[in-house]
């Protein structure tokens, strides 16, 4: 399933988020997050928030696509890239709502956006595209500060017990979202710079991101217990904080 406008990704990930809700499937937590950036990515559109706005438009739908693959193939087993894959793997298991985020935007920003945006370029030069890719990750970047102001509503001790955290935090969530913008146009740099050797670049930055992805949800041993605090009282059902999540990054 893949999509030709920037509204089509929007309805797209409703009919994920549903399924996820359906399902129990915390996937779902991503998906809530990525379509209301997606929502203030198409508002920003339609307000000329952007120095090319159409071309903002193609981004975003390059960029959704490559989470759709993914996603859907998954669905299928059908291959996908590493870095997905161990996103989607982890679903499978109890971690916090903040780590399911992080490994969708693991994957999405450190591998896809990159891809993403050669994508968009077509025959025009790679610094042209700077300030929009920098304004689409300012937007992901404020939509997680503001959900981890928001979780605490999802589980009580979270505000109290992730300072404690804070070097997993400052760490993982700092490159997954500042860093990550770096290394993601250095990335896109690499690609638009070699597209001899696009695919073997591809496999070799998979690799390295799905290490991440793998450290993202294995912290050091005297990190643990905290985490598993903070997930014990993370209660209800996946659908039911799900429906949390949606309203708190709606406000």
């Amino acid at each position: 399933m893949q999509a030709k406008n920037i509204d089509e990704v929007i309805s797209i990930l409703d009919k994920i988020v549903e399924e996820c809700k359906a399902t129990n499937n915390p996937l779902g937590y991503f998906a809530i997050l990525y379509r209301q950036v997606t929502i203030n990515v198409r508002d920003g559109i339609l307000n000329n928030r952007f120095e090319d706005n159409p071309r903002m438009e193609r981004l975003d739908v390059h960029f959704a696509n490559r989470y759709f693959e993914a996603y859907f193939n998954y669905q299928v087993q059908k291959p996908i890239t590493q870095s997905w894959n161990i996103a989607f793997i982890s679903s499978k298991k109890e971690h916090l709502i903040l780590q399911y985020l992080l490994q969708g935007i693991n994957a999405h920003i450190n591998l896809d956006l990159g891809i993403a945006t050669v994508k968009t370029l077509e025959n025009n030069k790679i610094e042209t595209i700077k300030n929009d890719f920098n304004a689409i990750n300012a937007l992901l970047s404020e939509m997680i500060d503001e959900v981890k102001d928001k979780i605490s509503s999802l589980s009580p001790v979270f505000k109290l017990l992730m300072p404690l955290a804070k070097q997993w935090d400052h760490k993982l969530v700092q490159f997954s979202i500042e860093t990550a913008r770096d290394g993601a146009w250095e990335f896109a740099n690499t690609l638009y710079n070699n597209p001899s050797n696009f695919d073997n670049l591809l496999k070799e930055r998979d690799q390295k991101i799905n290490a991440l992805g793998i450290a993202l949800v294995t912290p050091p041993r005297f990190l643990r217990w905290i985490l598993n605090t903070i997930l014990f009282f993370e209660t209800g059902s996946v659908k039911s904080k799900m429906e949390v999540l949606e309203k708190k990054v709606q406000q």
